[in-house]
């Protein structure tokens, strides 16, 4: 070791750190800083050190158990940020080689960067030991996370013989804050991930336990006077090449429209650090790897699948109101589109416009929802204003519409939030008018409706609550959300108590809750009445269990049946990379395609296994069946598995197999039913990406498929794809 870095880890080690009262005064550096997890350049002793020093979890609050430093500078493009993470036995260190944001399992350190000071929104920045990188944006009106946002930063881990250090350059570029000439003020959270026996969550701020609002308690920093955007403009031309194929026999032709070879663009240009503008043309709006496989036959209401499409995904939480009036993934195949983000001194905006080539629509009902797809293309738009009274209060403004050939369906509403100390209020009200093709022949062509909403929250330490009520009426459209029931209305109490044990107790944390609710058609007719309730403990390995209990009255084809279950649940970790978890169900339930009651039974077990640094294994077993009348009336079973190989920070393959198989008795059935019908997939992709923008994929896919009709499993879906990306920022 050279005179300079003995000199320079001296200084790292004694410099004394600042406490989490002060406000923080971020250093502009000199000299360059190389990115490669080694805090060797001088350049490092003229940041800030920031300690972290609480544990906020399981903790409340108590001293940190290991030491965590975590080092601030800026140039005039960039924040750096170094984190020094002791460890008594680095042997213990959980760290693998995963893809982009797979690391939450392991250690990890990084930072939550309010930018804009104002306790809504921050960028999250996590990297593991190995230089993982994870990254999120939080809102804090909701608590969610959400980690299909994808920044241009760079970062690199090592481990050493004291623990693990940590380098992370963030462009600034990459953030949005206010444009002014004079010292900035952010909210900043350091943290850091330390899971053995139990998760410890260290923190450089005090996090009361109960609280409503984390980002309330960041520490603030200054400086960044001479922070540069740069020219902020980003081009990514895609290539996307696809052969598929399907048949509808054994041994039948293979039918397909060839080799398809689709060009895009997409822009971005963030002209001011408070506006973002993004266009994209002819967009590959495809998504490289499956979604999770999903089977429910005791639900007549349409399945979810969260959105992975990355110009959708970007951005997306400045669209959340209360009500889900806007599911991406409704506009199914879009020939352009357009997006505006923004903020101003008291809010922020959005809106984006598309051309979608299909209509596709979730038509939803009191008992039930489905979709439907109308073959011709559709004007899209979208708009969301929030406006900030004070601190404490907002007001927000939605807008969407979807206009097509004599088709027609447009949504405006308001929503408010009110938020002071544990208390939380928010509420709003929409209004829809539609015209549908008289060809869909629904039983209203031309409905009209309100949808309204409010809710209460209470949460402090030890005690929480919360009531809601909505009604939507049945006229009501949100052709481009995810409302799946109309023509009801709903209200809901609940709550429960935290216990938290002392240091040294086997468990961390128990939780006792229970709610009641109570839903009632438009004409006064109860659809649900239900009361539930959850005990849980948090244990050694990192474990939750409990038990979950349900009980309603359920009404169905003109009927009210009694429903009910017990469910068991558990998880845990017990050694690095490795996760199980499971839960099993059982009670009365309802066979909604015969119209009886049964004594159903739901199955669900998973596990997570990782071998060496860059091995994975996630497999999902779910198995529901419904005994009735002196037979099995279905037993329906899904299997999900993904196998992957990150051979460095940049390669990685990925298989994945999924399969169900549904076996139904017709003698229990009035309607025909098919006895069995099986589903088997399989995808294997190869991924090289050099970072978010610029990236290949190269992989293919295979599918059977066996019915009564065709009894022997057969090949039924081939398909070739390739997708090229890159992100050019001139």
């Amino acid at each position: 070791m050279t005179t300079t870095r003995i000199v320079l880890l001296l200084a790292l080690l004694a410099s004394p750190a600042v406490s989490a009262q002060d406000v923080v005064r971020i250093p502009a550096i000199d000299g360059d800083i190389v990115i490669d997890g080694r805090l060797d350049e001088a350049a490092w002793s003229q940041a800030v050190p920031v300690e972290l020093g609480y544990e906020i979890s399981p903790g409340d609050n108590t001293p940190a158990p290991v030491r965590t430093t975590m080092r601030m500078a800026t140039t005039p493009d960039a924040l750096y940020l170094a984190f020094r993470a002791l460890e008594p036995d680095p042997s213990k260190i959980r760290a693998h080689l995963t893809d982009r944001d797979g690391a939450f399992s392991d250690d990890f350190v990084g930072v939550m960067l309010d930018t804009f000071d104002d306790r809504r929104r921050a960028y999250e920045f996590f990297v593991n030991p190995l230089g993982v990188q994870m990254d999120l944006i939080r809102e804090e009106a909701t608590g969610n996370e959400d980690a299909s946002w994808d920044g241009l930063w760079t970062s690199a881990g090592q481990v050493t013989s004291e623990g693990y250090d940590v380098e992370i350059r963030i462009p600034f570029s990459t953030l949005r804050f206010r444009d002014t000439d004079v010292v900035k003020r952010w909210g900043v959270i350091g943290f850091r991930s330390y899971p053995r026996n139990i998760r410890h969550q260290l923190a450089n701020v005090a996090v009361p336990r109960g609280g409503n609002c984390l980002l309330c308690h960041a520490a603030k920093v200054e400086g960044m006077e001479d922070a540069r955007q740069g020219r902020n403009l980003e081009v990514v031309p895609t290539l996307t090449l696809t052969d598929a194929q399907s048949r509808a026999g054994r041994g039948g032709d293979w039918q397909g429209d060839g080799l398809q070879i689709e060009p895009g663009v997409d822009i971005a240009w963030a002209p001011t650090p408070n506006l973002t503008l993004n266009a994209t043309l002819n967009p590959d709006f495809s998504q490289v790897e499956s979604d999770r496989a999903q089977l429910d036959l005791t639900s007549n209401f349409a399945l979810y699948f969260p959105e992975k499409r990355p110009f959708f995904m970007e951005g997306a939480d400045y669209f959340n109101t209360p009500f889900q009036v806007l599911y991406t993934r409704q506009v199914a195949d879009p020939d352009y589109g357009a997006r505006i983000t923004g903020r101003t001194g008291s809010g922020a905006y959005g809106a984006f416009a598309a051309r979608d080539s299909v209509t596709q629509l979730l038509v939803p009902g009191v008992l039930g929802s489905g979709f439907e797809i109308l073959e011709q293309p559709a004007d899209v738009f979208v708009g969301r204003y929030r406006h900030d009274l004070n601190p404490s209060a907002s007001l927000g403004l939605v807008a969407t519409a979807r206009h097509g050939d004599g088709y027609r369906n447009d949504v405006v509403g308001v929503d408010g939030r009110w938020q002071q100390g544990n208390h939380t209020a928010t509420a709003q009200a929409l209004r829809s008018d539609s015209v549908y093709p008289l060809a869909l022949d629904f039983d209203n062509a031309a409905p009209a409706g309100n949808a309204l909403r409010g809710e209460y929250a209470y949460d402090s330490r030890n005690w929480f609550m919360s009531t809601w009520a909505e009604q939507i009426d049945p006229g009501f459209r949100a052709d481009l959300g995810f409302i799946g029931q109309v023509g009801y209305d709903k209200g809901q109490v609940g709550g429960g108590r935290n216990w938290f044990f002392d240091k040294g107790s086997r468990l961390t944390r128990a939780q006792l809750y229970a709610d009641f609710d109570i839903t009632h058609r438009f004409d006064g007719q109860l659809l649900e009445r239900e009361v539930e309730a959850r005990l849980s403990f948090n244990g050694p390995l990192q474990s939750n269990f409990g038990l979950h209990g349900m009980s309603r009255v359920r009404f169905w084809d003109e009927l009210l049946f009694d429903e009910a279950y017990l469910r068991a649940f558990a998880n845990l970790t017990p050694r690095s990379g490795v996760q199980i978890g499971g839960s099993f169900r059982a009670g009365p339930q309802i066979d909604i395609a015969a119209s009886r009651r049964g004594h159903g039974r739901f199955f669900d077990v998973y596990a997570e296994l990782s071998f060496g640094r860059g091995l994975a294994f996630n497999v999902n077993l779910f198995q529901q069946s419904l005994r009735r009348d002196g037979g099995t009336a279905f037993e329906a079973t899904v299997l999900d598995t993904r196998m992957a190989w990150q051979l460095d920070p940049r390669q990685r393959v990925r298989l994945t197999l999924q399969a169900s198989h549904v076996d139904k008795d017709p003698a229990l059935y009035v309607e025909p039913v098919n006895r069995r019908a099986r589903d088997i997939g399989a995808q294997l992709i190869y991924s090289y990406k050099i970072n978010p923008r610029t990236a290949a994929y190269v992989g293919g896919t295979l599918g059977g498929f066996m019915d009564d009709e065709q009894r022997d499993l057969f090949a039924s879906t081939r398909g070739l794809f390739v997708k090229l990306s890159y992100g050019w920022q001139p």
